[in-house]
């Protein structure tokens, strides 16, 4: 189930999983049949999670709660994406400027969970990345941590699935429209290319 995580680990890789890793299959194919605002409310409690990890080393770096907070306003309409996409960007950079590969690494989580307002496509990315942050700081015993945090991805985005139309939330337009969920596109067209 790990194979993919080890031979990353021994190669040095910066990032320990991707779409293809055996353990996410479950996960990513529960993504590919969510609304885009499913993924959405679930982005932004995976991310709630993970800016609490990040403000318990650096309190007072308030920069990934106003970039949660200012894309919360994109994804009820409030504001337009040019100006959350400068806060997504600045989760990505303030990656640059620290120097642990596990705070580097939920900061790169964060920008991912927030990109997802975008496209569902980048709903992934997020646990590519935590449980990256998560091997990193588990060496020795990651996978029942990494399966623990997989299962807690899985039961959330399935309570966001059962309740989304039940969340009083107002919503930005691209988001009510119920089109085709990109994941599902992606996967599809790597599915007949393969062909």
């Amino acid at each position: 189930m790990f194979d993919d995580v080890e031979l990353k680990i021994k190669k040095k890789n910066k990032i320990l999983f991707s779409r293809n890793s055996l353990c996410l299959q479950e996960l990513l194919n529960l993504i590919r049949k969510q609304k885009h605002k499913t993924l959405v409310l679930w982005a932004f409690c995976c991310v709630e999670e993970l800016i609490k990890i990040f403000n318990e080393k650096y309190p007072d770096d308030f920069r990934l709660a106003i970039a949660y907070e200012t894309c919360k306003k994109w994804a009820s309409g409030e504001i337009k994406m040019k100006e959350a996409k400068l806060r997504i960007i600045e989760c990505h950079s303030i990656a640059k400027e620290i120097d642990d590969r596990y705070y580097i690494a939920i900061c790169h989580a964060i920008g991912q969970g927030l990109s997802t307002i975008h496209v569902e496509t980048h709903a992934i990315g997020l646990p590519i990345y935590e449980l990256t942050a998560i091997v990193l700081n588990n060496k020795a015993d990651y996978k029942e941590k990494v399966e623990e945090k997989i299962k807690w991805y899985i039961e959330r985005l399935k309570y966001y699935e059962d309740n989304v139309d039940n969340i009083n939330i107002k919503w930005a337009d691209f988001l009510k429209k119920d089109v085709q969920n990109k994941e599902m596109k992606l996967y599809n067209s790597q599915k007949n290319t393969a062909k």
